[in-house]
C-alpha cells in the first residue's frame, strides 16, 4: 500500500512518523506546490494532507486512491463531499491538540495581562539594576480571580479552556456559534452581551458561514477598555484591521492571537504596522503544536489508516 503525505514538514523533524511508515510504503514530501500535486498523488493508495488543497481535480488523478487522511483536525482543504462520491472516506483526528491549545491560550493572556514582557525587559536593560527599589510600580497588573471569561465556541478546546479559567477563580460564560446551547454548567450569552460583560474573551470556534468576521469593530467597541480578546480558533473570524484599530484607539487593552486570515502573515498586514504593538501577542499558528500534541497527532492518522485497512 502507498501512502503519500505531501506536506510532512507541517509536523516537524523531530516526532517520528514511524507508526505510520509501518503500515505501508511512506512516501513524504516537505511540501508540495499545486502544480505538483498531480504527478505526486497519481499512484497513491492513500493520501495525508494537512493544508494542502485537494479537490474534484486532485482526487480525479488519483485512480487508485481509497483513503484521505487530514493530518489535522479541520477538513476545510478537502473536497469531502466529492471524495465521498467517489467512495474515498476522509478520516481527520480530533482532539490531539487540545492541551496545547489551552496552554497556548493562557499563556497570551498571562502574556497580556501580567505585563511580562515589560517587567522581563525592565529586570534585564539595568533600569532595576538602577531603580534603588525592591520592586517596581511604573506598571501594574490585575489578579485573573473574580474575572469573567466570556468563551466563544464552547466544543472540546473551550470547555477545557473554561476549566482552566475557574482553576483561576474566573466567571465563565459562553456564546455558542451554533444556535444549540448545550451546556448546563454554564450560562449561555447573545454574543453582544457576552462582549460587553466579560474581561476576557476567547475564541475557539471553527471558520464557517456563521463566524466569518464575527468579532469586528462595532463587536469590539462593546467591550471593556480594560478586557483581552484572544483568538485561538480560525483566522478571519475576527476582522483583523479592525481588531488593529481598536487596540491602537484604547478600545481594549490587548489581544492575543495564534490564527490569522492569512498565513504567514504578510508583510504590510496591519498587525505589523500598529502605533501600540506591545497591546498585541502574536504566535505563528502553533497552539497546536506541542511535541505531545504532534506525537499523538501521528498516531491519530496510523489509527485511520490502520483501520480502514482493517488491521
Amino acid at each position: 500500500m502507498k501512502i503519500v503525505f505531501l506536506d510532512s514538514a507541517t509536523l516537524g523533524p523531530d516526532v517520528s512518523l514511524g507508526p505510520i511508515a509501518a503500515l505501508g510504503e511512506l512516501v513524504c514530501y516537505e511540501s508540495t506546490s499545486p502544480e505538483k500535486v498531480f504527478e505526486r498523488i497519481s499512484d497513491c493508495e492513500v493520501l495525508i494532507v494537512n493544508k494542502v488543497k485537494i479537490g474534484r481535480p486532485q482526487i480525479d488523478a488519483a485512480p487508485r486512491l481509497r483513503l484521505i487522511c487530514e493530518a489535522a483536525t479541520g477538513v476545510n482543504n478537502i473536497d469531502v463531499d466529492y471524495a465521498a462520491s467517489r467512495g474515498i472516506p476522509v478520516r481527520n483526528v480530533a482532539a490531539y491538540s487540545t492541551e496545547s491549545v489551552v496552554q497556548t491560550t493562557f499563556m497570551h493572556l498571562l502574556t497580556l495581562a501580567q505585563g511580562s514582557g515589560w517587567y522581563d525587559r525592565f529586570a534585564k536593560d539595568g533600569r532595576y539594576s538602577g531603580s534603588g527599589m525592591f520592586t517596581c510600580m511604573d506598571i501594574f497588573f490585575h489578579e485573573l480571580d473574580g474575572k469573567r471569561m466570556g468563551i466563544i465556541g464552547l466544543g472540546t478546546i473551550g470547555s477545557r479552556v473554561a476549566q482552566v479559567a475557574e482553576a483561576f477563580g474566573m466567571k465563565v460564560s459562553y456564546f455558542s456559534t451554533s444556535g444549540t446551547n448545550h451546556s448546563s454548567q454554564y450560562p449561555s450569552l447573545p454574543l453582544d452581551e457576552l462582549l460587553s460583560q466579560s474581561d476576557v474573551v476567547s475564541v475557539h470556534a471553527p471558520l464557517n458561514a456563521r463566524t466569518d468576521g464575527l468579532v469586528g469593530y462595532r463587536e469590539i467597541s462593546l467591550m471593556k477598555r480594560s478586557a483581552y480578546l484572544l483568538n485561538m480558533g480560525r483566522g478571519g473570524i475576527v476582522v483583523e484591521a479592525d481588531l488593529a484599530r481598536a487596540l491602537d484607539e484604547g478600545l481594549i487593552a490587548g489581544a492575543g492571537l495564534d490564527v490569522f486570515s492569512s498565513e504567514p502573515l504578510p508583510s504590510d498586514h496591519p498587525f505589523l504596522n500598529m502605533a501600540h504593538p506591545e497591546k498585541l501577542s502574536l504566535t505563528p499558528h502553533v497552539a497546536w503544536a506541542s511535541v505531545e500534541a504532534r506525537i499523538r497527532l501521528v498516531a491519530g492518522i496510523a489509527a485511520n489508516i490502520a483501520s480502514f485497512c482493517g488491521e
